[in-house]
């Protein structure tokens, strides 16, 4: 059984959230402070998080960040503000998925399902012995380090396949151009945060149909990149 953390100040709103997923045969617990809320899912193995934006103490964007940091597992943030630039810092801080108030318990059973779902799908892919990840017409082998597109081989510089597979690995997750620079060309590196946005071009030149309308790397304008399945 999936276990979830609800982080809801208002109790009404979390009781009802709860009573939804334990119907569809979720395990679920609440917290309606910010600081607790952080130190529960820090301290215990969920699944999937359930996590409002506006909290006493500590704030969603605080603990979004702080529980990314530390853990892989399904975010899902809540909030009543509407605004593109509350959306954009979740999902730039690690969050999976952005839901305004107010919505549908229904709606809010069916994005966990998804979520959870294709969690489940992509840490057995990173399991799998060879390493291999497949999206649509797209398959990348990381001990061969060989791509297809469309089942026809594409040829790909180092630093153009780790980068590639790395995206991959982290589906719809949000990374600025520094964290990307960070992972894969660290302190070593001797060029500029700027190869970034080179290397994204090239990647989209080999594998998308249509580079001026991606449909793998997509730029979350204000935040940076993330790998869409």
């Amino acid at each position: 059984m999936s276990s979830i953390l609800i982080i809801e100040d208002e109790q009404s709103i979390a009781e009802l959230e709860r009573d939804y997923l334990e119907i569809n045969g979720y395990s679920v617990d609440i917290e309606n402070s910010g600081d607790l809320g952080l130190q529960r899912a820090l301290s215990t193995d969920y699944n999937l998080i359930i996590l409002d934006l506006m909290l006493p103490k500590v704030d969603g964007f605080e603990i979004c960040r702080r529980i990314r940091s530390e853990k892989d597992i399904p975010i899902l943030m809540v909030s009543a503000k509407k605004e593109d630039i509350d959306k954009i810092r979740g999902l730039g801080l690690g969050a999976d998925d952005y839901i305004i108030k107010p919505f549908s318990p229904g709606e809010l059973v069916a994005r966990v399902k998804a979520h959870l779902s294709r969690y489940e799908r992509l840490s057995g892919r990173k399991e799998s012995r060879n390493n291999e990840i497949r999206i649509r017409g797209l398959m990348m082998d990381k001990t061969a380090r060989r791509v297809f597109v469309n089942d026809k081989e594409v040829a790909f510089t180092t630093k153009e396949f780790d980068l590639l597979f790395y995206l991959a690995m982290n589906p719809n997750r949000v990374f600025s151009k520094e964290q990307l620079f960070d992972q894969l060309w660290g302190m070593d590196a001797m060029g500029e945060i700027a190869t970034v946005t080179v290397h994204i071009r090239k990647l989209r030149e080999k594998v998308e149909l249509d580079p001026s309308d991606p449909q793998y790397i997509e730029t979350i304008w204000g935040a940076g990149y993330r790998f869409r399945i």
